[in-house]
């Protein structure tokens, strides 16, 4: 069987936010896993840059690894720091804005077809 975990050494213990870089005006990522009911995300944003309101089909959770961002969960705006996490329904749009350099583990969780 294939490694399901990509882009990540095993065995090794890890910093996120040393396997993901900031770039000038750019929004990074890097997929860690991605099968159909999961979907694993490292995200890095500079400050001002965001990801525009959308909607998953699986529950989003946001664990916050450096910075702090505004997101958006259908009219409720929240803003999340370093350490925090935020779980966002599946099926209401959201998106965000990075307030300061932002980095993110994105976990989505959907249901089996």
């Amino acid at each position: 069987m294939n490694n399901l975990i990509k882009n990540i050494e095993f065995s090794k213990a890890l910093h996120l936010t040393d396997l993901i870089s900031y770039q000038e005006g750019q929004v990074v990522s890097m997929t860690i896993a991605q099968i159909p009911t999961v979907n694993i995300t490292l995200f890095s944003l500079e400050e001002g840059e965001g990801i525009s309101t959308h909607i998953t089909a699986g529950d989003a959770m946001v664990q916050v690894i450096d910075g702090e961002a505004e997101i958006t969960i259908g009219e409720q705006v929240l803003t999340v720091k370093a350490g925090e996490t935020l779980i966002m329904p599946a099926n209401i749009p959201h998106g965000l804005e990075a307030k300061q350099r932002f980095k993110m583990l994105l976990t989505v969780v959907k249901g089996v077809k």
